[in-house]
């Protein structure tokens, strides 16, 4: 009997499929109805997970589901799964959304019979998988904090409220992701001017224990070129977070573009990741520079 439903499978949901697959644990994902269906279900059957054929079968007669989707597509996730929910059944919304964004789906959840819990994946999910920390917030917030940890999570109850917990991760994502695509912005014209040593050095002589002079640049950038299109979604959220206590939120709406700006020229240049593997910046940023 599967305790846990997963609702998106790709790289956090299938790190969390995986983990917890002891408990019992059913996917679901809209691309297994598309050409990467097949791909999917197998990827599910190695994991020893169950992929469901709809959301409905997915949520049928589990304790909790874990929503693992992009920030875009959270809200509908949360209006698709509640009237699907029976009473005892919790929605666990882990998406990088604006607090307001996660206080609307838990209305629409407290509209039909099921429960609603805000966590915040404070962390990528990889390499720590399981002990990525995670901050709970909502009235069950206790209880369910204490059952993931006892599943191996590094599950933390943070606040009775829902929307707090997001709040802390918006808030520490326009330093974390801002810092991402500076990097990015800066480098890559030190490399154009040829003058990126003497940068480098300046920075490290700054903020000498941070790693500028080691491998701090390549995993900042790394992070931008695999991930920016999701980071670039998740920062709307961040523009969103702040303008609704009146900030304007101009320098994160910035990092949002840049952000989605370098996977973008990678894409345009049909250069993958995944061939960019071990990441050199200097490397990525003379293959933008040639093309």
């Amino acid at each position: 009997m599967a305790e846990i439903a997963i609702i998106g499978f790709g790289e956090a949901g299938s790190v969390y499929a995986a983990d917890l697959a002891a408990a019992g644990v059913r996917i679901w994902d809209k691309k297994l109805l598309s050409a990467e269906g097949e791909a999917m279900r197998q990827r599910a059957e190695e994991l020893n997970v169950t992929p469901a054929r709809s959301a409905a079968e997915a949520v049928q007669g589990v304790k909790w589901v874990l929503s693992l989707v992009t920030a875009g597509s959270a809200a509908e996730v949360a209006q698709e799964l509640a009237p699907l929910l029976q009473p005892g059944q919790i929605l666990l919304d882990f998406n990088s959304v604006a607090p307001e964004t996660k206080r609307r789906s838990a209305q629409v959840v407290a509209g039909g019979a099921g429960d609603y819990l805000d966590v915040a994946v404070m962390a990528p999910v990889p390499p720590k998988r399981l002990a990525t920390p995670l901050l709970i917030g909502g009235t069950q917030a206790e209880r369910v904090a204490l059952r993931l940890t006892e599943l191996g999570c590094n599950a933390r109850a943070a606040s009775a409220q829902v929307g707090e917990v997001s709040a802390i991760k918006m808030c520490r994502s326009v330093m974390i992701k801002g810092l991402e695509a500076l990097t990015t912005e800066c480098l890559r014209a030190a490399r154009l001017y040829g003058v990126e040593a003497p940068v480098l050095n300046s920075l490290h002589a700054s903020f000498p224990s941070l790693g500028w002079d080691d491998q701090l640049p390549h995993y900042l950038i790394s992070r931008v070129a695999e991930h920016g299109v999701r980071r670039s979604e998740e920062m709307q959220e961040v523009v969103k977070t702040l303008q609704d206590v009146g900030l304007s939120g101009v320098m994160s709406q910035a990092t949002s573009e840049l952000q989605g700006e370098l996977p973008a020229q990678l894409a345009q240049r049909q250069l993958r990741y995944s061939d960019l593997v071990p990441f050199v910046w200097q490397d990525v940023a003379d293959k933008l520079a040639k093309s």
